[in-house]
């Protein structure tokens, strides 16, 4: 029963597409618009992982480099199987792209695809790719499936999991829970960090969520 859960649970979240939005329509497009006009454009790892569009802007890339990094990010959430239990994220240095962070095994095929989207892009001539494949574990398996729903039944959590880009990741190797991507408010990211700690069989809890302001 729970392996089915997980499944459809990885299905539902598989295909992530987003859209950019400016600052000037945040505020009337509530949480996700909201997030969206702190934008990365030149290093995104969302947390570091690749959540959204959103991350905080930073100047000194490119303009070659800032145009690869809106591809590259483009790409990669368009990528069929990329979950909130996955984690990708990337850097752009001159023509060189570096791919990050992980996937579950049920997904190991996207280290691949994600490497083929990206070395396609115009102005891309090397493709690091050190994205990580997570080893096959129940436990660890178990444990994505009770964060995921104690996530979603705390109070004012569940709505960062509307949306076909989820913006918080939950990512569990070994019994360590590493949360990440973004919420609006210190307290909601306080409240994601006790609700995973209360997850049984979990050793650790990592809360690297950022908080994004209105």
């Amino acid at each position: 029963m729970r392996n089915s859960l997980l499944s459809a649970l990885l299905l539902s979240f598989g295909v992530i597409a987003a859209a950019q939005q400016s600052a000037s329509s945040a505020a009337a497009a509530g949480t996700n618009a909201a997030m969206q006009d702190q934008q990365n454009t030149s290093t995104i790892t969302v947390n570091g992982p690749v959540v959204a569009d959103y991350g905080k802007s930073i100047t000194g890339g490119t303009i070659a480099e800032d145009k690869i990094a809106r591809e590259v990010r483009h790409e990669l959430l368009m990528l069929p199987w990329y979950s909130l239990f996955d984690n990708l994220g990337y850097t752009v240095q001159g023509s060189t792209v570096t791919l990050t962070g992980s996937l579950t095994s049920q997904h190991a095929v996207t280290k691949r695809d994600a490497e083929n989207a990206v070395k396609h892009i115009e102005g891309v001539e090397k493709v690091v790719n050190d994205i990580q494949i997570l080893p096959p574990s129940p436990m660890d398996d178990r444990i994505r499936e009770r964060t995921f729903e104690a996530l979603t039944h705390t109070a004012g959590l569940s709505k960062y999991f509307w949306e076909a880009a989820p913006s918080i990741h939950i990512i569990v190797q070994n019994g360590r829970v590493t949360l990440d991507g973004f919420v609006l408010n210190e307290a909601d990211k306080n409240l994601a960090g006790i609700a995973a700690n209360g997850v049984p069989e979990v050793f650790r809890v990592t809360n690297n969520l950022r908080v994004v302001k209105d």
